[in-house]
C-alpha cells in the first residue's frame, strides 16, 4: 500500500517509526511536514525520514508544499496528521477534501474536520469511491470505530458514555487519591506532560465533547455539531466534593454521554460509584456503549500517545490494504 503523510509530529514520527520497525506492506511515496516536503512513487525510506528530521528540522525539499503532495504524489491513501485547528478543522480540512476529490482514502488522526463537516466529508468519500477513516480521532489507541463497524455490527446502539481525555482524567485521579486541590493536580499534570501549558481546551471539556461530537455522530449517522452539547468542564471542581464522593465509595470523573432517545448530549463532572467500568485511573479512557443485543460493552486503553495513535492509523491502513 502506497501512502502520503502530512505531518510530521509526534503522531507522525510514530506513525513513521512503526512503519519503519514492522514489516506492514506499507510504502511513504509521499511526506510534508510544516517547512518542506518530499515526493518519491518508488518510495521514501520511513528510517531515512526520521533522522533527516532529527538532524535539520525538516524532512525534505522547502519548495514542495504540502499541497503538492495531496495533488501530485502517488499514493492509495492520505495519512493526515498536520498540527491543525480543532475548532476550523484548518488546514487539515482542505487537504481532506483534495484528497478524496482525487479518489484517494484518508486516514485521519484530526477531531476537527471530522466534527465540523462529517456529513459532507463522508458524502465526499461516497461520490468518489473511497473511504474516510478516522479511527484515531477518539479515544488513542481504543478501536472504538473498528468495534462500532464490525464487532457489533447489528447491535442497535442505545447510549455512550465515555471518559475522553486523559489530562481531565489524570488530574481527578489525583484529587481523589491525594487529595490535592485542581491547582496542584493541574501543575503535577503539566509535569508529567499530560496537561499543556494552556490546558483550556482539555479542562473546560471542550475536547471531551469534540470527540463525542464525532462518536454520536458515527453511531447515529447524525448532524450534531460542537454547539450542541452542553458542555461543564473540571476547573471548578473542589477537593471538598471528591472528599464527600469518596465517604459514599464514589468518585468524580469527567463523563461525556449521548443518549438519542432522551435527546441527551452532555459533557460534565459525574459522582459514579468506584466499582462503575468507567473509573480508570491516571490519563487512561474508557468508553461504555449500550447495545440491545450484547448488553453494555466497556473498552478501556491509552488515549493518547504518538505510538497508541499511529497503532489506531495503521488499523485502518491495513483494512484499507485487506
Amino acid at each position: 500500500m502506497k501512502i502520503a503523510v502530512l505531518g510530521m509530529g509526534a503522531v507522525g514520527r510514530g506513525l513513521l517509526r512503526m512503519i519503519d520497525e514492522k514489516d506492514l506492506g506499507i510504502t511513504v511515496t509521499g511526506i510534508a511536514d510544516s517547512k518542506s516536503a518530499l515526493i518519491d512513487k518508488n518510495g521514501i525510506s520511513a528510517g531515512e525520514l526520521l533522522a533527516a528530521k532529527n538532524e535539520r528540522g525538516y524532512c525534505g525539499d522547502k519548495t514542495i508544499s504540502a499541497m503538492e503532495v495531496v495533488t501530485r504524489a502517488d499514493y492509495d491513501a492520505l495519512v493526515e496528521v498536520t498540527p491543525t485547528n480543532a475548532m476550523t478543522g484548518e488546514p487539515a480540512l482542505t487537504f481532506i477534501r483534495a484528497a478524496l476529490s482525487r479518489g484517494k482514502h484518508v486516514v485521519t488522526s484530526n477531531k476537527g474536520p471530522i466534527a465540523r463537516e462529517f456529513c459532507s466529508l463522508k458524502e465526499m468519500a461516497r461520490e468518489h469511491g473511497v473511504q474516510l477513516r478516522y479511527e484515531a480521532t477518539v479515544a488513542g489507541a481504543i478501536p472504538v470505530m473498528h468495534m462500532l463497524e464490525h464487532g457489533l455490527a447489528g447491535n442497535k446502539v442505545q447510549a455512550v458514555l465515555g471518559i475522553l481525555n486523559g489530562t481531565c482524567n489524570y488530574i481527578l485521579t489525583r484529587m481523589a487519591a491525594e487529595g490535592l486541590t485542581y491547582d496542584q493536580a493541574l501543575m503535577e499534570a503539566r509535569e508529567m506532560g499530560y496537561a499543556e501549558a494552556d490546558p483550556t481546551y482539555d479542562v473546560k471539556g471542550t475536547d471531551t465533547a469534540i470527540k463525542l461530537v464525532i462518536l454520536s455522530n458515527t453511531i447515529w449517522n447524525g448532524t450534531a455539531q460542537l454547539e450542541d452539547v452542553s458542555i461543564t468542564g473540571i476547573d471548578q471542581l473542589t477537593t471538598d466534593a471528591l472528599r464527600l464522593a469518596e465517604e459514599q465509595d464514589h468518585t468524580i470523573r469527567l463523563i461525556a454521554e449521548a443518549v438519542p432517545e432522551k435527546n441527551i448530549l452532555r459533557v460534565a463532572p459525574r459522582i459514579i460509584p468506584k466499582s462503575h467500568p468507567l473509573v480508570v485511573e491516571g490519563s487512561l479512557n474508557a468508553i461504555t456503549l449500550e447495545t440491545d443485543m450484547a448488553g453494555e460493552i466497556t473498552l478501556i486503553g491509552k488515549g493518547a500517545g504518538s505510538v497508541e495513535t499511529a497503532s489506531a492509523l495503521i488499523g485502518d491502513l491495513l483494512f484499507l490494504s485487506g
